[in-house]
């Protein structure tokens, strides 16, 4: 979903190019910097893009070095080495939601609270259901009534089924529930939600670490995906996150939520770089639509118009 031209996605990250590009076009405006001063600028403003520290080094290092080799004729072109560099980031990652054909999908949706986790399970719901899948929800955030409510009440504009259980009930039991439903069924995909947790919690991290050994016990395979919902606006707390959840569960990819706001956009581009894990899907509105599937070409054109003065 979403479309195909990157119109709706440059549009829909107007916020965050902002945020990011008043600093950097502030920069490129300043003719009386030299090139040395120009990199070391953009690098503080890169950091403060959430890129990170050693990102942003690791970044205008490179420019530094090319700049040296082939000295670009003007800021323009040196603008545009930046969106390569960036982009040379981001190569030979698989950012494909990887589905196995002729047997029953699963994907755990996991994240902390608050950070849209459960409207993004329905975007991905919708997605794959435009793609002619069929689709289970399994509502495993037992500790909130009102999430079991929402992803039903999602359910029900999908037309999709919706597995759930009474208040308080143990999480992996309605995920082997559904996983059985579904397969009963012959569903293509059972997207589990999980219950949004503090990743500082042990005690919820375990429960979460059941759910997903129950789905294990049913196929050895499960679940398919393990998809973290990340706040972009969360920063660089998010690779603390990160970190939390892959050692419990080994987050095979990404959800970057909420890029419609204010979120400075470059923590997409810090978690790659670290952990060489994918972005699969930017969330990017609060309508079903609004779900971008990660290109990295397209994401950087988003932040980085092509003209530095814009």
């Amino acid at each position: 979903m979403g479309d195909s031209t990157g119109t709706g996605l440059f549009a829909r990250l107007a916020k965050t190019r902002s945020s990011l590009m008043h600093g950097i076009n502030s920069l490129f405006q300043q003719k009386d910097l030299s090139l040395d001063e120009l990199l070391d600028e953009l690098e503080e403003q890169l950091i403060i893009a959430d890129l990170g520290t050693s990102t942003a080094i690791s970044v205008i290092d490179g420019l530094r070095q090319r700049a040296r080799q082939q000295n670009p004729e003007s800021r323009g072109e040196l603008l545009q080495w930046l969106k390569q560099q960036l982009l040379q980031m981001l190569v030979d990652i698989d950012v494909t939601l990887r589905l196995p054909e002729g047997k029953l999908a699963v994907v755990l949706m996991v994240g902390v609270n608050g950070v849209g986790k459960t409207t993004t399970t329905a975007k991905l719901a919708a997605t794959l259901k435009a793609k002619g899948k069929t689709v289970m929800l399994a509502a495993c955030d037992t500790f909130r009534a009102a999430a079991v409510e929402q992803l039903r009440n999602w359910g029900q504009r999908l037309d999709v089924p919706v597995v759930y259980a009474q208040h308080g009930s143990d999480a992996a039991a309605v995920a082997h529930d559904a996983w059985q439903s579904a397969r009963s069924r012959q569903i293509d995909v059972l997207i589990v939600d999980s219950a949004g947790r503090q990743h500082t919690n042990i005690d919820l991290m375990r429960q979460l670490e059941k759910l997903q050994r129950v789905l294990q016990r049913l196929d050895s395979d499960a679940p398919h995906e393990v998809l973290l919902v990340l706040d972009a606006g969360t920063g660089q707390n998010a690779i603390v996150q990160y970190e939390k959840f892959n050692e419990s569960l080994g987050v095979s990819g990404i959800c970057l939520s909420k890029l419609d706001g204010t979120a400075k956009g470059g923590i997409a581009l810090a978690v790659i770089d670290k952990y060489r894990v994918p972005i699969k899907f930017l969330g990017t509105g609060e309508q079903l639509g609004d779900l971008e599937p990660f290109d990295p070409g397209r994401y950087i054109d988003a932040l980085l118009p092509q003209d530095a003065s814009s």
